[in-house]
């Protein structure tokens, strides 16, 4: 695209859904009420406290009903990094006690009397720094054996990879549903059923999916989500484990969350979770099949436009709303600042990365190139976005990165 057919620059389009969705509207009114007159403490004896703890009770069935679970599988917390530390170290230390097993099936940690305990994790390369940080926890503090399955190079991961590196003494299994950098969406049914094969717990970080693929029916025993992806505000999660898994606290204190997570719980967002959620699932079947469209529209008029364009990822197993790419000449960053410039607003990778000076690790563990992968540039969708704004984005894109590779040259 020449330069003097730069798309003008309306309204600011946001395309870093994957960072954080825009806050529903019935979110914050549900929450409202429990941040002014219903303001009481879950915990407390009197009908201040009741009517918090009553609408508490209610927020835990609703989002174990969207997850297919029970409501006293369903823990509130800070987020999403909270509930893949306590669900994996949780989980891990839980099975590494003593006498600890899974009810109602194979043993997961065994250490029970007469059988050597289970300490062996299995994970990916491709997992959420929350998942990689937890799992370098139990290994440098605890002593587990932390293995790495292979992926494939559009970040797949297939059941013959997986029970390659399962063992008798595998624990836990925590693989991500889908990539919050490249999208690529896992078959967690399938993987979680070769880990139960050998006895071991799985978990998956379901972050990304929530609101565009099913949450429940997957066969696993524990698994995470943040508010911020699905419509909620910052600052609420849910880890959804097993009641039945024994679990080790990872916050000390009154016992509140079934003594499975201490302090007192914050009603209001939990109810603000629980609506998003529950609208997001509501209307999950349908914004993913039109987004997807004008997703794939969108990656086609970008690689036609941009020479050079590669897109990172499964092109077929993904989800509906995501896009990356490596823009091969030019830098990430510029290409961002470019598109705000144009009023197109997307991200280089994970949030949670921010200030890094390395290469994206989910990148370079498909193969890419490290200068390469410090090239690349996420788009992802909101499920309003329309036709026309899918067409405006891929011509910022085209007319941004031709403005780089000139500058460049």
């Amino acid at each position: 695209m020449a330069l003097d057919q730069q798309p003008e620059s309306s309204s600011p389009l946001y395309l870093d859904t994957a960072s954080a969705a825009p806050v529903r509207r019935e979110a914050l009114e549900a929450a409202w009420p429990y941040l002014t007159g219903a303001f009481g403490n879950p915990s407390s004896h009197h009908e201040v406290g009741r009517t918090s703890a009553e609408a508490l009770t209610h927020a835990r069935r609703r989002v174990a009903k969207v997850l297919g679970m029970r409501s006293t599988d369903i823990i509130f917390t800070s987020g999403g990094t909270e509930a893949d530390n306590l669900a994996i170290i949780g989980m891990a230390l839980g099975a590494d006690a003593p006498a600890a097993g899974r009810a109602g099936g194979g043993s997961a940690g065994g250490g029970s009397a007469g059988h050597a305990p289970r300490r062996h994790i299995v994970i990916s390369a491709l997992e959420h720094e929350a998942v990689l940080a937890s799992a370098d926890f139990l290994r440098r503090r605890h002593g587990f054996e932390v293995a790495e399955v292979a992926v494939e190079s559009d970040g797949t991961i297939t059941v013959d990879a997986l029970n390659s590196v399962l063992r008798e003494d595998t624990c836990l299994v925590s693989l991500g549903y889908a990539n919050n950098e490249i999208g690529t969406v896992s078959d967690i049914a399938a993987l979680a059923e070769a880990a139960h094969n050998v006895g071991a717990l799985f978990h998956t970080d379901a972050v990304q999916a929530a609101g565009w693929l099913p949450l429940s029916g997957l066969g696993v025993d524990a698994m995470s989500l943040a508010g911020h992806k699905v419509g909620a505000p910052k600052g609420i999660g849910v880890a959804a484990i097993r009641a039945r898994i024994p679990l080790e606290p990872l916050i000390h204190g009154g016992g509140q969350e079934s003594g499975r997570r201490s302090g007192t719980e914050n009603v209001a967002l939990a109810v603000a979770f629980a609506t998003a959620v529950e609208l997001a699932e509501a209307e999950r079947a349908d914004a993913a099949a039109r987004v997807q469209v004008i997703r794939d529209e969108f990656i086609a008029e970008v690689l036609r436009s941009v020479p050079g364009a590669f897109l990172t990822g499964s092109p077929r197993s993904r989800t509906p709303n995501h896009a990356s790419f490596c823009f091969s000449g030019t830098s990430g960053e510029a290409v961002l600042l470019e598109l705000e410039r144009l009023g197109i607003t997307a991200s280089s990778g994970s949030a949670c990365a921010v200030g890094s000076d390395e290469p994206s690790h989910v990148l370079t563990a498909l193969g890419i190139d490290g200068d390469v992968a410090k090239t690349s540039v996420r788009f992802t969708f909101p499920s309003g976005i329309s036709a026309d704004d899918g067409l405006r984005a891929a011509q910022a894109v085209s007319a941004a990165v031709d403005s780089l590779v000139l500058s460049y040259s």
